[in-house]
């Protein structure tokens, strides 16, 4: 294989290899079985109730011998058949997008550079690197790794995880298959528990053990389960209800006035009236659309489920490093008893600290990942010079990496013919000075040189190195660092800036009624001097250590008061997100790490980094950061209380509009009068209705205090009692003056085909008042009609072009059975749905005042 002259990596496939193997062997994925295709929508739409009303309006008609109404029924049928499948088929394709960015992903080799690709861009031949936390890709072969660890149970159903050894790549093995201790063979989907290794690919897609085996890797949900109940109860409710009054109506008109198909006719109108067949649309277009709206705030919605959680979040638990600061780690600073060295892009290193500068670079991988890794490189570059090239030619006898009893990490090296060598660590200064067995007085003085750093929020790491013998015989070496007598050699700060746009997020935060807690690793004197930084109140600071002579009541009392955590080992990270929870706080968790998946998963809302996180993290997560950007959060927790109040919108304008069409399917039944709204129309209604809420309140812009309210009590449910009441007031107020309009008009004898027109017109015009009353909730209408729709704008032109064909052009008016409407009577439409509007503004400004004394919008909640 072809290899970098820089660093002997092979250079990887070329771009035109990998579209080849791409045409040969498709993309590195498994078939979806469960992905809905457009047959098995269309077989879903076709099943719903509101589709059969249509057919069976459509027959009736035809036994009727009203042909012309038939057909347009039918066609009616077709339309609504193919919105729907439309939309739906848009919520796949966004979901599709979103289980892509899901993935796994991979760091291949190409072109001679590391690129970090989706998962299933992976193709055969592919360089691949893999580290502690990733999933694997694809199925590969080692050859190189170190220290490596892997967990095969999806595919062994063993737990413990196995070794794994490269083999060179010239020679052969045996056939790969998952399980077994010290074999060159990484599976696809299995995860990287330790260590870190180099493998070629050799198998992809359906080819791997994980497509022999047929495992979907699908996770997106498209929808809230309990959300779903409480939806599919609902329309249930409703159906039996409109089933059982339509059977009534049939009965009793056809024994009354004797046409039963006419009575037929009013039964099937009013059991499409009361059906709310909206519901269960809006609820995928709002999930799949909410979803992608988050997306493109960078931000991965892996779990439907967290939308809704969002809005109720009083609680945000956030890493440091890379979330609240850029993550660009530079060193600031080197000290070492009375000398030290502070960065000011002039200042050489002096040579007395020269040695501790070239102990810290030999603490790292030769080849640098970790951002301080990368800023000792890059700072001995500048400084060390020849030194540098001399040392980098040492060879690594053996690594010990950061374990979760001592926060170090360690590297043995030698030259090739030499039976001694020497050991070089950088940590935690706790973990330096057990290494160091440094007296109380030694670490005493030490921390005060450590804490002076501190303050300025310098990230603080000790250096240490020892002497080791025999070196060529590893079975002697020592299984942990502890086993080597290290000797102290200075510290090395690091500074990594705050991201400049964290405490304006933070502050919106907290006008938002979220608490902002800072959870690190890092010395409690950095963790406070980043805190004040970011705005958290730095008033107490909780170590790690102490949290450990805790019982679990007290560090729930703890938490209540405390923003900043240092450090934090990954269990305790658990325990600070269960005493939030135990105080009753809706709590979200942001983590990169395999030990922080189990604090990830008990949040209510886990949160991983897209950039630097592993992929165990991302899967325990119900959210990903693609950018690992703090402000990103605060965005999605906006977003998420938009989405939210945007259904509830759209709930509510459903249940309003459908009162008054059910209304006027009734009131003819009961007062003896002509029938006004048979199937073709109220076919037509759904054409203005569907649309309108599941396409115009799903783009409506949010609240203007949308990040100025309380976080919305988690136990409310979406159809709050105050809600419905809402939107049925709004419903009756609509059908009283379309019944007053109706009633007086039949009284002063208009023909029915008049009566029809004007009935229904001032109905269409109400029903836009209704789309403008509740596209918010408090906003003024001249504010809200000026806020920004396309949709909205689109769709009442569209409704008033129609409007305008059915009641003025012949053949819609005989399609609709409309007769002529003159000018005053457009005129009463006009102003009668113009009066239902102002009427509605007014009582929805009292109904949602605001109380001046705890700034809360009543009925708001």
């Amino acid at each position: 294989m072809e290899q970098s002259a820089k660093n002997n990596e092979p250079l990887g496939l070329t771009s035109a290899m990998v579209t080849e193997r791409l045409k040969k062997d498709g993309y590195n994925e498994l078939p979806r079985p469960d992905q809905r295709g457009f047959f098995r929508i269309l077989f879903e739409v076709l099943r719903q109730p509101m589709f059969a009303l249509l057919i069976g309006g459509g027959i009736v008609y035809l036994l009727m011998g009203d042909r012309m109404e038939a057909i347009m029924l039918l066609l009616f049928a077709c339309l609504s058949v193919t919105i729907t499948i439309v939309q739906e088929s848009r919520s796949e394709k966004v979901l599709e997008a979103l289980r892509n960015l899901a993935s796994p992903r991979a760091l291949v080799v190409r072109d001679g550079k590391r690129i970090l690709i989706a998962g299933r861009e992976v193709v055969r031949d592919d360089f691949i690197v893999i580290s502690e936390g990733d999933r694997v890709a694809a199925d590969a072969t080692l050859f190189w790794s170190h220290d490596l660890l892997l967990d095969e149970s999806l595919l062994t159903g063993e737990s413990v995880p196995v070794r794994k050894l490269a083999q060179e790549l010239e020679r052969k093995s045996v056939v790969p298959s998952p399980g077994g201790e010290d074999l060159p063979f990484i599976f696809a989907g299995t995860l990287v528990v330790r260590g870190t290794g180099h493998a070629i690919v050799h198998a992809t897609g359906i080819r791997s053990e994980m497509g022999k085996i047929g495992r979907a890797l699908g996770s997106i949900e498209t929808e809230q389960p309990h959300l779903q109940r409480q939806i599919h109860s609902f329309v249930k409710v409703f159906a039996i209800i409109g089933a059982l009054l339509g059977g009534a109506i049939v009965i009793l008109f056809g024994l009354l006035r004797g046409s039963w198909l006419e009575a037929t006719l009013g039964g099937i109108a009013l059991g499409m009236s009361l059906l709310p067949e909206e519901f269960p649309l809006v609820m995928a277009v709002f999930m799949a659309m909410g979803a992608w709206r988050i997306s493109q705030a960078r931000v991965l919605t892996r779990r439907a489920s967290a939308i809704e959680t969002l809005g109720s979040t009083t609680v945000l638990c956030t890493d440091k490093t890379g979330t609240l600061t850029e993550n660009k780690m530079t060193v600031v600073a080197l000290v070492n008893g009375g000398a030290r060295w502070d960065q000011d892009g002039t200042t050489p290193v002096p040579n007395e600290l020269r040695s501790t500068l070239q102990a810290a670079l030999l603490a790292c991988p030769h080849i640098p990942t970790d951002p301080m890794d990368i800023a000792v490189h890059k700072l001995a570059d500048q400084h060390l010079g020849a030194d540098k090239t001399s040392v980098a030619n040492l060879k690594l006898i053996r690594a010990y990496g950061l374990r979760p009893d001592l926060f170090a990490v360690a590297n043995i090296l030698s030259n090739e013919d030499d039976e001694n060598g020497t050991a070089y660590a950088k940590g935690a200064l706790e973990a330096i000075a057990e290494l160091c067995q440094l007296s109380a007085d030694r670490l005493d003085s030490i921390r005060e040189q450590m804490d002076e750093l501190g303050l300025d929020g310098v990230r603080v790491l000790g250096i240490a190195k020892a002497t080791v013998n025999n070196v060529q015989q590893q079975e002697n070496l020592p299984e942990t660092p502890r086993g080597l007598s290290f000797d102290y050699v200075g510290l090395i700060g690091f500074a990594d800036p705050i991201r400049s746009n964290v405490p304006a997020a933070v502050a919106e935060c907290r006008s938002a009624g979220i608490r902002v807690v800072m959870i690190t690793g890092d010395y409690p004197t950095t963790a406070r001097a980043i805190g004040l930084q970011a705005g958290l109140d730095g008033a107490n600071v909780l170590a790690g250590d102490d949290i450990e002579t805790m019982t679990d009541e007290q560090l729930a009392e703890q938490v209540k008061s405390t923003s900043i955590f240092a450090r934090i080992q990954p269990n305790q990270k658990l325990r600070i997100v269960q005493s939030l929870k135990a105080n009753g706080e809706v709590v979200a968790m942001t983590g990169d790490g395999v030990n922080d998946a189990p604090a990830i998963k008990a949040a209510h809302i886990g949160i991983a980094m897209g950039g630097r996180g592993t992929d165990v993290a991302r899967e325990a997560s119900a959210i990903v950061l693609l950018d690992d950007d703090f402000g990103s959060i605060v965005k999605t927790i906006r977003l998420g209380r938009r989405i939210y109040d945007n259904l509830r919108k759209a709930i509510e304008y459903i249940v309003a509009v459908h009162i008054p069409v059910a209304g006027l399917a009734l009131l003819p039944l009961l007062l003896g009068l002509p029938l006004i709204l048979t199937p073709i129309h109220i076919a037509f209604l759904e054409m203005v209705i569907d649309p309108a809420c599941s396409v115009v309140f799903e783009a409506e812009k949010e609240e203007d205090d949308v990040m100025q309210r309380p976080p919305r009590d988690p136990a409310s449910p979406l159809l709050q009692n105050k809600r419905i009441v809402w939107g049925v007031l709004q419903g009756l107020i609509v059908l009283v003056l379309l019944a007053g309009i109706f009633i007086t008009a039949a009284r002063l004898g208009m023909p029915e085909p008049d009566l029809r027109a004007l009935v229904f017109t001032s109905l269409v015009f109400m029903n836009m008042g209704l789309i403008l009353v509740n596209r918010s909730f408090k906003a003024s209408l001249i504010s809200a009609i000026l806020r920004p729709n396309l949709s909205l704008w689109i769709l009442l032109s569209g409704v008033t072009a129609l409007l305008a064909t059915a009641v003025f052009w012949p053949p819609a008016q005989k399609l609709f059975h409309f007769g002529q409407l003159h000018w005053d009577d457009l005129g009463v439409c006009a102003i009668a749905g113009f009066f239902s509007l102002l009427l509605l503004e007014a009582i929805k400004s009292l109904w949602f005042r605001v109380d001046r004394k705890t700034g809360k919008a009543i009925a708001n909640s």
